[in-house]
Parts: structure tokens; C-alpha cells; sequence
């Protein structure tokens, strides 16, 4: 079976295209979308992904600004840098990046961004709203997902996806938005994670199988179902043997599974690439609600 590349790369390029008329708009109305990305510490992916995020931004004419803190920064000084983004208006979205130092209770920063400036989605006003079916912000990386499918015209309606993972980032989700009752989604939704046994009695079962675990090359291509559809979130670099280079991998080893699955995100290239043009999307829609 030949394996079709669904590539992160051009749907995000065609994202961008379809963003500019609504950008004109709003810079015609005197607005200019901003987001204010708070990094904490020196963690390299997350830089990685900031200086990414930041200069797609710029591209698009977009407004967004880096506020870089040491790692010995306190909770209560981290609240209080939130709290003055919150009233501050050229800021349309905050983003904290995660993980923070362990010092820092993750939850109880992401509780106190404004829940109409959570461009990430995080906050648990937006994750209810999403459990409800009407949600105000979709987390990046599970919209970019559905963004992908929808763009190749791959309809869950019907379909067994199959999620591994369980965090409020991806799995959990992601498990929700596959399972609405909306176009290009409407599937029977299984979550498997780390209490699973046997996981691959699960994923060998599924039409659509959904990795977010963080393990490199977890399933592979004896794990899955002829023709199923495989869609990689996982971004692991991982070291050579003797250390002096690394690699990313994702988590599922791409050489079995292709000739297997029908459909197959690449990583990098993949799910990568639709979370920061879902982030832009997801500021550009907290920009327009001044229009209202």
C-alpha cells in the first residue's frame, strides 16, 4: 500500500493564504492582532518553538512580543506579569509557555489568563466550553489536527479513532473533538494511555489511530490495521549513541508504518507546523471579537 504524506507544511501555508483577508480586515479597523508569549527558564524546545512562533508572526504583520524570564522566577511574580497582560490591550492572546520550572504550579497560571485572551485554549472555562460542543478557543495542536484531516477530506464519521495519551494538551482534547457531532468528526473515540494494557488490542482496531504519548517509535507498523490512518504528534529528539548528535523521532516508527497505514503525518513537517498557525488563527479570533 502506497502511504500519502499528510504534510503539515501545506495545509499551514493554506491556512496562512485564507488568514490574510481577515488580517487586512482588522488593520483596516486600526487593530493589529497581538500576543504576548511569556517564557519561563531556558528550556530549548521551548525557545525552539517561541522563535518559530515569533517570526511567523512577524511575517504576517502580526504584533507579538517575548517576555523571557529567569528560571528562578516566582509564581507570585509570574501572576503578577499575567495579570498585567490580561488589562493590557494591544494583547489580543497570552501565551505561557509550558512546562514551567517546577516551582511553578502550571494550573494556577493557566487559571489566571483571562479565559478571552487563552489563545492556547487551556484555561477550564475554554476545556468546558469544548466538552460542551461550543468552544471559544480549540487547543492548537487538536484543532491543527482537525484542520489536517479536514483538508485531506478524511471523514471520522463512522470511523474508530483510536487516541494514545491523555493530557489536557492533546489527548484528552482531541478524544473530544473527534467524537462531536459536526462535519469531519462524529467517530467513536477510544483513549488509551499509560494504564492501558495491551495497547495495541486497541490500535490494531482503529481506523484512525492519534499518538500524543512523548515515547519514540511506539507503534509500529504490526500495531496498526491495514489502511488505518496514522497521525503522529510526537516530537522526541533523541541522542545518538554516542551523544555528539540527535535526531527527532516521533511516536510511531515511521519506516514500518508506512505501506501499512493509508495516511500518515511526518514528523517534523506534521502537526508541528498547524500548531502555530493554529495559535495565529486562534489570535487573529480574539482580534476580531473588537469588531463586535
Amino acid at each position: 500500500m502506497d502511504t500519502q504524506i499528510l504534510s503539515g507544511k501545506v495545509v499551514s501555508a493554506s491556512v496562512y493564504e485564507n488568514l490574510k483577508s481577515r488580517i487586512q480586515n482588522l488593520v483596516s479597523n486600526s487593530i493589529v492582532p497581538g500576543l504576548a508569549v511569556v517564557l519561563v527558564g531556558d528550556d530549548a524546545a521551548s525557545q525552539v518553538y517561541v522563535r518559530n512562533k515569533t517570526k511567523k508572526f512577524t511575517s504576517l504583520g502580526l504584533f507579538s512580543e517575548t517576555i523571557s524570564l529567569k528560571n528562578e522566577t516566582s509564581q507570585k511574580d509570574l501572576l503578577e506579569i499575567v495579570r498585567r497582560l490580561n488589562i493590557d490591550n494591544k494583547y489580543h492572546g497570552i501565551l505561557v509557555q509550558l512546562p514551567l520550572p517546577n516551582h511553578i504550579n502550571n494550573d494556577t497560571i493557566v487559571n489566571a489568563i483571562n479565559p478571552k485572551k487563552d489563545v492556547d485554549g487551556f484555561h477550564p472555562i475554554n476545556l468546558g466550553q469544548l466538552a460542551l460542543g461550543k468552544p471559544l478557543f480549540i487547543p492548537c495542536t487538536p484543532k491543527g489536527i482537525m484542520r489536517i484531516l479536514e483538508f485531506y477530506k478524511i471523514d471520522l464519521s463512522n470511523k474508530h479513532v483510536v487516541v494514545v495519551g491523555r493530557s489536557n494538551i492533546v489527548g484528552r482534547p482531541i478524544s473530544i473533538l473527534t467524537s462531536l457531532k459536526r462535519e469531519y468528526s462524529n467517530a467513536t473515540t477510544t483513549i488509551c494511555h499509560s494504564g492501558t494494557k495491551n495497547i495495541s488490542n486497541y490500535t490494531k482496531q482503529a481506523d484512525v489511530v492519534i499518538l500524543a504519548l512523548g515515547y519514540p517509535e511506539f507503534l509500529k507498523g504490526s500495531d496498526i490495521k491495514e489502511g488505518a490512518v496514522v497521525i503522529d504528534v510526537g516530537i522526541n529528539r533523541v541522542k545518538s549513541i554516542n551523544g555528539t548528535s540527535s535526531k527527532l523521532l516521533g511516536d510511531c516508527e515511521a519506516s514500518s508504518i508506512k505501506g501499512v497505514a493509508s495516511y500518515l503525518t511526518p514528523v517534523p513537517g506534521g502537526i508541528g507546523p498547524m500548531t502555530i498557525a493554529m495559535l495565529i488563527e486562534n489570535t487573529i479570533e480574539a482580534a476580531e471579537k473588537e469588531l463586535k
